[in-house]
Order: C-alpha cells, then structure tokens, then sequence
C-alpha cells in the first residue's frame, strides 16, 4: 500500500488553546489524507476522546483551565487511546511526565509539518497489534506467563495490564530471547526508524517493563542489561527443569 494512504480516513484530535497552532496542524494531517477534530481546552478534549472515538490524541501541555497532563489523566481512566504530548518546554522533566502518564510521544514546539506527520504515523505503526509468531501460552517460570495470541501476560497468576508500547518491546525482547537486541534495533522495531538518535525511550520503557514483570525491578532476572549494546531476555526455552532463569543466566 502507498505509503501516503496507509493511514487515510484515520480521525486525529488535536488539543491547543491557540487556533493558528490548531489550524497549521489542521492543514498538514489533513493534506495527508487525515481526519481532524479540534478542542481548544482540556474539557472539550475529554468530551470529544468520550464522543467521537479517535484515533489518536495531539495534546497541548500548556493550556488554561486543564493543562495537558491532567487531561492525560482523565484519558487515561476512560481510554487507551494514543496520545502524542505537544510541548514548547522540551525539558526532560515534562517528557518523563508525559510518558510516565502515559503519553506515547512527545513533539516539541516549533516543529516542521513533516515532523509531525511522520511522528503521528509512527504512533499508530507501533499502536497496532503485531502479528504474533509465537503462539499459544508462554511459562517463562512458574512466576510469569505470556499468551500474545490473546495479548495477556501474568505474573503470579495476577493479568498485568500493558500499554500498547510495553506490549510490542515485550514482543520483540521475548521473540529474541537469548539473543542480545541493540538498542538502535529495538528503536527500529518497536517505535519506528524515525526515532533511531532518542535512546531514552528504550531506557524508560525497560524500565516501565521492570516494574511491572520484574519481582525485584533494581535486580532482573528476565529483562537483562548488556551494558553499552542493549538488552536480552532471559533464554527460558533452554532451561533445564527445576532452573530458574537466575540460574541459566551466563552472560551468553
């Protein structure tokens, strides 16, 4: 498929309290076969994510009665819908809080008409299910479990619930597992070749990962550091019975 109607028809909402910045966003989505609604504060956006389903959010920080990220909240609660942060700061601090929150991106203001439609279709790429090749259910241990047919994963027997991106880098560690995965790869296949120069992303999101799988997130055993390479997941597939990853982690 072109890549200029791979997305056509897809329904943007675009949250900004200054109407140049929505109309200039407006024209660009739109010469690219997007769908474009507007909200120009925080309680028109909620209202229109409830109302008209999009799908995908381009959300101001800076706004009057809500700012962007008490917005991002109250998404948050109602929908998983992709959210891209739209900052005139660009300080780390207000990135790490958007993607904490839950944004999928950020853009930083000014930023170039081609900027940001590569950026929205990069999220949505990365938003979509991938085609599982692994199929049926996962024992990694008795601790964690995987079924990516049904997009679920388990530890303790508890459903733990992932964000669309947590879901593909999990994908993509544990469809290499044993092998060591670059962090220039893991850029390139879950987030797009458009983010290749942004490693911080791979560094928060093992982290999020850590946190959610890991019974001792500062101490790992499943996701693995390979200092200045990238990260491997545990080889669980050659474990003997009765080994725990621990035990079968050499550093191979």
């Amino acid at each position: 498929m072109p890549p200029d109607t791979l997305f056509k028809g897809r329904r943007i909402l675009v949250v900004d309290d200054e109407e140049r910045m929505v109309r200039f966003i407006r024209l660009n989505l739109e010469h690219d076969g997007f769908r474009v609604t507007d909200a120009y504060n925080g309680t028109q956006a909620i209202n229109r994510v409830r109302s008209n389903l999009p799908d995908l959010v381009l959300l101001d920080v800076m706004m009057p009665d809500l700012d962007g990220f008490e917005v991002l909240k109250i998404i948050r609660e109602v929908s998983s819908v992709p959210v891209i942060m739209l900052t005139a700061k660009g300080e780390e601090d207000d990135r790490v809080r958007g993607l904490e929150l839950g944004a999928d991106d950020y853009i930083t203001k000014p930023f170039s008409p081609r900027e940001l439609v590569s950026r929205v279709k990069a999220v949505l790429r990365r938003t979509e299910t991938p085609t599982a090749t692994m199929h049926g259910l996962i024992e990694v241990d008795e601790h964690l479990k995987m079924d990516f047919d049904r997009r679920e994963v388990w530890v303790d027997d508890k459903l733990v619930k992932l964000r669309p991106t947590e879901y593909r880098l999990l994908y993509h560690l544990v469809q290499n597992a044993g092998w060591v995965v670059t962090h220039d790869q893991i850029l390139t296949k879950v987030w797009g070749y458009e983010y290749r120069d942004e490693p911080h992303y791979v560094r928060l999101y093992i982290n999020y990962l850590r946190k959610k799988l890991e019974e001792d997130p500062t101490n790992p055993k499943y996701i693995l550091t390979e200092r200045g390479i990238g990260y491997r997941f545990v080889d669980f597939r050659r474990q003997k019975p009765g080994e725990s990853p621990e035990e079968t982690n050499h550093g191979e």
